[in-house]
């Protein structure tokens, strides 16, 4: 049996409101949905897909109770190819109707990081780091 490969497929957001997160997402943040299917929304990213789907599908999908946490325990992350970036990927997002939730600034590892929250809660960081190479096509790595 060989090992399970070392990455990430797809990641799913549970949402209170479909529409809703439709909306800050493609009018928003201007992505583009790539499927057909009306109760799932799947956007396909670099070598990644995020899906968006309703909470209660989700839970009951997963099999587990739904408690209504505020936090999940995770947070999604953009990184840029500038410093810059940082705070108009943060405008865009309080713009389509997210929250910022921690303004970007200088952090200690060398870079420049800020949050915002989805329309859900959902959080992403939103950073640069100088340290990590982008490629064209959006690819990340961990060394420049």
């Amino acid at each position: 049996m060989s090992p399970m490969e070392q990455r990430l497929s797809l990641v799913t957001l549970g949402v209170a409101d479909l529409a809703r997160s439709r909306r800050f997402y493609e009018e928003g943040l201007g992505w583009r949905k790539n499927n057909v299917e009306e109760e799932i929304v799947f956007y396909q990213l670099n070598g990644l897909i995020l899906a968006l789907w309703t909470r209660p599908d989700l839970a009951e999908d997963a099999n587990i109770e739904d408690s209504g946490a505020t936090f999940s325990g995770m947070a999604l992350a953009f990184n840029t190819r500038s410093h810059d970036e940082v705070d108009e990927i943060l405008a865009e997002a309080a713009a389509a109707g997210g929250t910022v939730v921690k303004p970007a600034r200088e952090v200690v590892w060398g870079g420049y990081s800020g949050y915002f929250a989805d329309p859900d809660g959902h959080r992403w960081e939103v950073a640069w780091n100088p340290g990590w190479a982008i490629d064209e096509s959006g690819h990340i790595s961990l060394s420049s």
